[in-house]
C-alpha cells in the first residue's frame, strides 16, 4: 500500500512540474458574421493561453483590421450574468480593462455611457465560432445588456499581430 501512495505521490510531483511546459499561448482569429458586429469590429483576434489539461483563458483581444487591443481579466459580478438576454449561453466572463491597451475605448464602443463593461464568451475553440456578450455597469449600479458579437473562425497566427518576431516555416 506505502508503495502505491509513494509512486502516486511521484506520478503527481512529475505532472505537476512539468504543467508549465505544456501550457501554451496562441492567437485564434474571427471574422464578423453580421452586420452588427462588421460595424463595431471588421473581425478579431484573441490572445488565449491554453493551461495543462485543455482549459482556454483569454488574456487579450486585438482589432484584425485596426491598430487596438484590450487586455481581458477574468471574472466579474454575478449581475453581468443576471443581464444577458434570455436564451443566451455564453458562460465565460471578462472584464474589459480600464488601464492597460484600448480597453477605454472599446468599452466605450460596446457599452456608451457605462462605467464598467464585461464581455461574456461563448467556449473558444479553434476552428468553432464565437459569440460575446458585452454588458456594461452604469453610474446607478445596473448591469445592461449592450450587443451581442458574432464571429466565424478564420484561422490561427504564427505570432501576435503586429509582433515583428520573424514567423517559422
Amino acid at each position: 500500500m506505502r508503495q502505491l501512495i509513494a509512486s502516486t505521490v511521484v506520478a503527481l510531483t512529475a505532472v505537476c512540474a512539468a504543467a508549465p511546459a505544456h501550457a501554451d499561448t496562441r492567437f485564434l482569429a474571427y471574422n464578423a458574421t453580421d452586420r452588427i458586429t462588421s460595424a463595431m469590429t471588421k473581425g478579431i483576434t484573441l490572445e488565449v493561453r491554453r493551461g495543462l489539461f485543455g482549459a482556454v483563458s483569454v488574456n487579450r483581444l486585438f482589432s484584425t483590421t485596426a491598430r487596438g487591443s484590450a487586455t481581458l481579466e477574468s471574472g466579474g459580478p454575478d449581475g453581468v450574468r443576471r443581464a444577458l438576454p434570455a436564451g443566451a449561453r455564453e458562460t465565460d466572463l471578462y472584464a474589459i480593462s480600464q488601464t492597460v491597451g484600448d480597453g477605454r475605448g472599446l468599452s466605450r464602443a460596446l457599452c456608451p455611457g457605462s462605467d464598467r463593461t464585461w464581455l461574456v464568451l461563448s467556449r473558444v475553440r479553434a476552428a468553432r465560432p464565437l459569440t460575446m456578450q458585452a454588458v456594461g455597469q452604469w453610474a446607478d449600479g445596473t448591469f445592461r445588456h449592450c450587443t451581442t458579437l458574432s464571429y466565424e473562425w478564420r484561422g490561427e497566427w504564427a505570432t501576435s499581430p503586429g509582433s515583428t518576431a520573424p514567423v517559422p516555416d
